[in-house]
């Protein structure tokens, strides 16, 4: 085992520690399963600590950008789980998942900040609905891209997208309830 390794396993295993005491809920994980594993229930871990400031976060800029507070919320619960730090495997980031050229594209300098990525992700959001009029085809251009959903003058046929849509509709009538 590598000295660098045999480290990471250390400070892993006390941050562990650390996160027993705090008591939050976490599935079962030992050192000895992997340290990749033990990095992302300690990321879900300190995310659970997160809610009510994220919470009061989606409130406000929902409000000032004029989106429904309860379809931000599903949107970022699809696209993130609520984790600021997320990254996609195709490198969207963020709580609103939001692409480099998108976040560039709506004055975001770091998509990892999570009111300038609320606010760079409702932004885009409220555009979509402006410009779609369907909070369903908004999702799918969300999603998918808007020259997506014009050239296909719908949702288009891609599983993730009719998945994402289908997914935050659901959570966001579970939201309004």
């Amino acid at each position: 085992m590598s000295s660098l390794y045999a480290q990471a396993v250390a400070r892993m295993q006390a941050l562990w520690q650390k996160v027993e005491q705090l008591s939050i809920a976490t599935p079962p994980v030992s050192p000895s399963s992997g340290f990749a594993q033990a990095l992302r229930v300690a990321q879900r871990s300190a995310t659970a600590m997160l809610p009510a400031t994220i919470g009061e976060l989606i409130a406000r800029v929902a409000q000032e950008e004029g989106v429904d507070e309860a379809l931000v919320r599903a949107v970022v619960q699809a696209e993130s789980g609520g984790n600021p730090n997320a990254v996609s495997p195709k490198g969207a980031m963020g709580l609103m998942q939001l692409m480099p050229g998108t976040a560039e594209a709506m004055g975001v300098n770091n998509p990892f900040d999570p009111e300038q990525n609320l606010r760079g992700g409702v932004r885009l959001l409220r555009g979509l609905l402006n410009e779609f009029g369907d909070v369903r085809l908004a999702l799918a251009a969300y999603n998918a891209g808007g020259p997506a959903v014009r050239q296909y003058g719908g949702i288009p046929p891609y599983a993730e997208t009719q998945r994402f849509v289908q997914r935050v509709m659901e959570l966001w009538q579970g939201e309004r309830r």
